[in-house]
């Protein structure tokens, strides 16, 4: 065996083994994941109008927006430290560190938001009570936030695992509940949502074992400036992409109604969180022992470029098939009265495939802790976005919701693939990317004498996956002779 071989072995076939078992233990709870976010649409669009859905994918939007700025880059900020300073023993310190800086941060957030609660009242066209309820559940939400990172940095993907079902179970069944019983609305979602974050919070405390580590203590003026520079550029960056994803619903509102914000909603529930769920797998097992492995000063390039050909493997055929489908699984999946979101399907489709592609060609800024290169290219991407949806919206409805939406995550992602820093930039898996195009050509084959066929679009989508893997476990083995 000679020495590159054992190289090989030990920088990348060891530790991609060691990820496959980690992606088998993360699997069920985004699978779970997947198909709580697939239920959700059929029953809380039969349960809820348009115009109460559209209340509903406002809140969400505003507490994810309130959540970037105050809570969600303290998380990342634990998982990616979490290591270097278990090395060192200062664990205690960190923890009790970074809670400290979340309470601080949202008791900002509440002077703030009293504060400017009227211009929150305008500006996101949310009623105060609905304001009020948001403003409550960011306090359990933000907590899981960090808690669930504390727990990727602990690699524990079993009681990541248990958590994620049991929240998605509970959060549905009490929201059913609530709205059948209640017949508040919008509202039972949120109410909802609280209760069983709330519990999952709970016993996220008792898997992470958070308890065992805090203490009282001054904090350390460095730990606390490490965090916020990498935090802070962060909370920029994703607020640039919530600009891209979720401003829209704000601005289909403001010009078209209420009803138009319920439509890009259904839109964007059957499309990113089921996608970027499922697509998640991969990166939420890697991330954390791509850090170790990378804190132990190995060349990590190599695994990423395998792992975005096993991505697009994966991906590529479902967003192909959503897009080509899109008005049959609206059908299927939402009420009669949704039906016009099915045009926003096959933009948003592909842009949660690019912007999920970007999760590892940035990887690069965070192992460098250079994030304030990828805030920049966050900003220049989300201000185009921004841009593109006020224009594009007022002068092509629906449409233009999604048009801007690719464009945007499309520059985004290349711009991600030009910018990179050294010895860390991402290697394009070319074998891979010509074996998985080579595969399509047998599907489209067979999709051009089905498609117009009696048989079901349903059983079309599965003789076509069924075409497709086929095809390329047939053709692995020439690829591997004939590209080599």
């Amino acid at each position: 065996m000679t020495e590159d071989v054992k190289k090989y072995i030990h920088q990348v076939a060891l530790p991609m083994r060691v990820l496959f078992k980690d992606m088998a233990k993360y699997a069920p709870s985004k699978l779970f994941g997947l198909l709580g976010n697939a239920i959700i649409i059929p029953i809380y669009t039969n349960l809820l109008s348009p115009s109460q859905y559209g209340i509903y994918t406002i809140s969400l939007a505003v507490l994810s927006f309130l959540c970037i700025l105050f809570s969600d880059w303290i998380g990342f900020s634990g998982l990616r430290f979490f290591r270097k300073n278990e090395l060192s023993d200062k664990i205690p310190d960190y923890l009790s560190t970074l809670i400290m800086i979340l309470f601080s941060n949202l008791f900002v957030m509440y002077i703030l938001s009293w504060a400017f609660r009227y211009k929150f009242y305008e500006y996101f066209n949310v009623p105060p009570k609905i304001f009020l309820i948001i403003l409550l559940l960011i306090i359990p939400v933000s907590i899981r936030a960090l808690l669930f990172q504390v727990l990727r940095a602990q690699i524990k993907p079993g009681a990541f695992t248990i958590s994620t079902i049991i929240n998605q179970i509970l959060t549905i069944a009490l929201a059913v509940f609530i709205i059948k019983f209640f017949h508040l609305g919008a509202v039972s979602v949120l109410i909802a949502m609280g209760f069983s974050i709330t519990i999952i919070d709970v016993l996220l405390v008792f898997q992470s074992d958070i308890l065992k580590y805090m203490k009282l203590q001054k904090p350390d003026f460095n730990m606390v400036k490490s965090i916020f520079v990498y935090g802070v550029p962060i909370a920029l960056a994703s607020l640039s992409m919530w600009a891209i994803t979720q401003s829209n619903k704000f601005i289909a509102s403001h010009y078209h109604g209420i009803e138009n914000a319920g439509m890009v909603g259904v839109a964007y529930n059957m499309t990113f969180p089921i996608f970027m769920t499922l697509f998640s797998v991969i990166t939420i097992a890697a991330f954390p022992r791509i850090i170790n492995l990378y804190e132990e000063k190995i060349d990590v390039r190599p695994i990423i470029s395998k792992l975005t050909g096993y991505y697009m493997l994966i991906s590529l055929p479902l967003i192909v098939l959503m897009a080509v489908y899109s008005k049959d699984i609206i059908m299927i999946f939402a009420n009669a009265k949704y039906i016009e979101a099915y045009k926003l399907i096959p933009y948003f489709a592909f842009s949660s495939f690019f912007l999920s592609f970007t999760d590892y060609t940035t990887i690069q800024y965070h192992l460098s802790n250079k994030t304030y290169i990828l805030t920049a290219l966050k900003i220049f991407s989300g201000l185009i976005g921004l841009a593109l949806n006020f224009y594009l919206i007022k002068t092509m409805g629906l449409v233009g919701v999604g048009v801007a939406a690719l464009i945007s995550n499309f520059i985004y992602f290349i711009l991600s693939v030009i910018v990179v820093i050294p010895n860390l930039e991402w290697r394009i898996p070319y074998k891979r990317i010509a074996h998985i195009l080579f595969s399509f050509n047998p599907a489209i084959v067979v999709w051009l004498f089905i498609h117009s066929s009696f048989i079901l679009p349903i059983y079309q989508i599965i003789i076509l996956v069924i075409v497709y893997y086929y095809f390329f476990f047939v053709f692995r083995k020439l690829f591997k002779e004939v590209m080599l």
